[in-house]
């Protein structure tokens, strides 16, 4: 979920995006932190997803954008890039639009003013490098790409998921 801080006043709680799932056909979702990363099993997850965010706002009040990736993907994407040197400066980030063309003009001036670059990207996915540890500029740059919203996780945060999750083959 994007822009999500469990716990806090004004975002949706864990027991409402619980039962948002339930409500959508998901009754056996896991919540992982308190960052709104939120793990489901579906056949058909877009649909779930879209009927999710509009339970989870009919209980909560807050409306809040749900992006997501199959674990398989998200699975590749950490296996290569999760070794990488400088974890700390990395973030995955999720969209809407198809693989982002970082070479682009307009890509590599936004990137450059935001101190970051794209540095592998597929469909609706992107990792971003910032300049500085512990900066997340990957949001706002890809929404500025795509023209929608984004949300993004740090690989350090991917990494602990995936070795808690695991492969979806395991």
């Amino acid at each position: 979920m994007r822009n999500v801080n469990q716990r806090q006043r004004g975002h949706p709680s864990t027991a409402d995006i619980v039962a948002g799932f339930a409500d959508a056909g998901c009754p056996e979702v896991q919540t992982f932190q308190s960052n709104g990363t939120i793990l489901f099993d579906s056949d058909e997850p877009a649909e779930v997803v879209a009927s999710a965010t509009e339970a989870i706002a009919a209980r909560s009040g807050h409306e809040r954008d749900i992006l997501w990736i199959s674990l398989a993907d998200l699975v590749a994407v950490v296996d290569e890039h999760g070794e990488t040197p400088d974890p700390r400066r990395h973030e995955i980030t999720l969209h809407r639009a198809g693989t982002v063309d970082a070479e682009t003009p307009d890509a590599i001036s936004l990137m450059t003013r935001a101190g970051c670059s794209i540095v592998d990207a597929g469909p609706g996915w992107a990792v971003v490098r910032n300049d500085v540890d512990g900066q997340g500029n990957a949001t706002p740059v890809l929404e500025r790409l795509t023209g929608d919203r984004a949300t993004s996780r740090g690989l350090l945060t991917l990494r602990r998921l995936v070795a808690r999750f695991g492969s979806p083959s395991a």
